[in-house]
């Protein structure tokens, strides 16, 4: 086995063994889908903080990436993902919030295209340079605020943001196609509710999941 595929395998504390206990326990905590939990064991988290981290890849916590954003909680992004794609039948998904990409790789083997918006350049650069090395292609990216989406692509089967707002944002509703849902984060610090949207023809169904904590969805570039 070759250096490169050492750090996308992992060792010691980023190995298969250590990736199974986080499906066991995401699966213990509800997640049902096969294919997300595949996802969760296959993406490689530790490529995704920093090396000083790499330890703590596999444990369900946010872990800091930089310029005040955070990994996601594994636990989250699999229930995030599990919801967007019960009964998916569509191709596209805006991803509002890339981060440092880790959610996208879990997403972008599931559907057809993902278009993904991040506000931080940094973040975007090395993002669209992990999922290169993981032979991710099927990801188009645009530096951009999350709060106007990408509207050049619309209308998307699926939206998922992963920042909260403090009240939904009307141009990600108005971008949703019919039929398509809609996940993300609303409310302020330490009241945030995971939503989903669903889209049907000329109105809006909305229901809570899960209470969450996220950075906030900041405006402009």
């Amino acid at each position: 086995m070759n250096g490169a595929s050492d750090g996308i395998r992992g060792i010691g504390m980023t190995s298969a063994r250590t990736r199974d206990r986080l499906v066991q326990r995401l699966r213990a905590h509800g997640i049902r889908s096969q294919a997300v939990l595949n996802q969760i064991r296959n993406v490689p988290r530790h490529l995704f903080v920093d090396e000083a981290l790499a330890s703590r890849a596999y444990e369900d916590t946010a872990l800091p990436i930089g310029h005040g954003q955070t990994i996601s909680q594994p636990y989250v992004v699999a229930r995030m993902t599990e919801a967007l794609l019960d009964a998916f039948t569509g191709e596209k998904v805006l991803e509002i919030g890339t981060g440092c990409g880790y959610q996208t790789a879990i997403l972008a083997p599931l559907v057809k295209r993902v278009y993904s918006v991040e506000r931080i350049p940094e973040l975007l650069k090395r993002a669209r340079q992990r999922l290169r090395d993981l032979d991710i292609y099927n990801v188009q990216f645009r530096p951009g605020d999350g709060w106007d989406g990408w509207h050049k692509y619309a209308p998307y089967d699926g939206i998922i943001v992963a920042a909260a707002a403090p009240e939904m944002p009307a141009r990600l509703l108005e971008q949703l196609a019919p039929g398509g849902r809609l996940i993300i984060p609303v409310g302020p610090a330490g009241r945030q509710e995971l939503t989903l949207v669903t889209r049907r023809d000329d109105h809006f169904e909305r229901c809570s999941l899960d209470p969450v904590s996220f950075v906030p969805l900041v405006p402009g570039k």
